[in-house]
C-alpha cells in the first residue's frame, strides 16, 4: 500500500516512518522512565492522537544528545483515516526537536532493527581556532590544526571485519566482530565530516573511533600506534570518547 492510502482493518496495520531528531534535550532515542527520550516523545504524540498506547520500535538505541536524521521506526495503530492525515497530525503533536519526515504501511514480518543489513552515522567537526555558536548543538570544536591525511589513512584500518574491541562494548554478549562498509572523511571549508557505515555498531563504537582518531590528526598518537592499538582488541587502550553533540545516525539500509 502506498503513503498516503486508507488505514481501516479491526487489527489494526504495521506502519514504518522515518524520523528526525536534534538529540541535544533527549535522553537517548530509548524510554527511561523520568527522562524525556525520543521513543517516549514519539509514543506520546501518537497517545494523543489515536487516544491508545502505541508502542514504538526503533532501529538504532542512540544516545543521550547523538542526533537522527535517519532513523527508522515501527508500529501497530487501529487509526482508521489516512496516512497522511496521521502523518500531519503528528507532527503537529511532536515537539519542534522531531518531525517525521515519510510515513507508510510496512510488511507483517518488518523489523526496523534485526532487518537492518547496514547503519550510517557523520560525525561533524568544526575545525578552526574560534569556536562557531551557531554549530554548538551540532558539531564537536576542535581549535587545533589536524592532520586530515593522516587521519584519512589510519580510517582506511577500519574497513572490513575486524575486533572492534578497542573501540567499543557490545550492547550484550562478548561479540566485538562488526563489518565496517565505509569510513571516509570529507572537508568542507573548516568544518569535517567523518562518514561512517557498518553492519552493526558497538556500544560508542562511532564516538570512540573519531576520539581515537583526533588523536591522530594532531599527532598525539601516529598511525602505526592507531592500528597497534586497533588490532589488540583492549578498550583500555582506546582514545578518548568523542562528545555525542557530533554524531548523527544519517541513514539505515535494508
Amino acid at each position: 500500500m502506498e503513503c498516503g492510502a486508507a488505514v481501516g482493518s479491526p487489527g489494526g496495520r504495521y506502519l514504518r516512518a522515518t524520523v528526525a531528531y536534534d538529540g541535544t534535550d533527549f535522553h537517548g532515542f530509548q524510554v527511561q522512565v523520568g527522562q524525556r527520550t525520543v521513543q517516549g516523545a514519539l509514543e506520546d504524540a501518537l497517545a494523543t492522537i489515536i487516544q491508545q498506547n502505541v508502542r514504538v520500535i526503533g532501529a538504532g538505541r542512540t544516545d543521550s544528545g547523538v542526533h537522527g536524521l535517519g532513523q527508522v521506526v515501527a508500529f501497530r495503530t487501529r487509526w482508521r483515516h489516512s496516512f497522511s492525515d496521521l502523518h500531519r497530525a503528528w507532527n503537529a503533536v511532536l515537539p519542534d526537536d522531531i518531525a517525521v519526515w515519510s510515513l507508510c504501511e510496512a510488511e507483517a514480518e518488518f523489523h526496523p532493527r534485526f532487518d537492518a543489513k547496514s547503519r550510517r552515522y557523520r560525525y561533524t567537526i568544526w575545525n578552526y581556532p574560534v569556536r562557531n555558536p551557531l554549530l554548538r548543538r551540532m558539531a564537536l570544536w576542535v581549535p587545533q590544526a589536524l592532520d586530515v591525511r593522516r587521519m584519512v589513512e589510519a580510517s582506511s584500518l577500519l574497513i572490513g571485519e575486524h575486533d572492534f574491541g578497542t573501540l567499543g562494548s557490545p550492547p550484550q554478549g562478548d561479540n566485538t566482530v562488526r563489518r565496517v562498509l565505509r569510513a571516509s572523511w570529507t572537508q568542507e571549508g573548516n568544518r569535517l565530516y567523518l562518514d561512517i557505515e557498518a553492519n552493526a555498531f558497538l556500544y560508542r563504537m562511532a564516538r570512540s573511533i573519531v576520539g581515537t582518531l583526533l588523536q591522530v590528526g594532531t599527532g598525539e598518537r601516529s598511525v602505526a600506534q592507531f592500528k597497534c592499538l586497533f588490532v589488540a582488541a583492549d578498550r583500555g587502550l582506546a582514545g578518548p570518547t568523542a562528545p555525542a553533540n557530533g554524531l548523527c545516525l544519517m541513514a539505515i539500509q535494508y
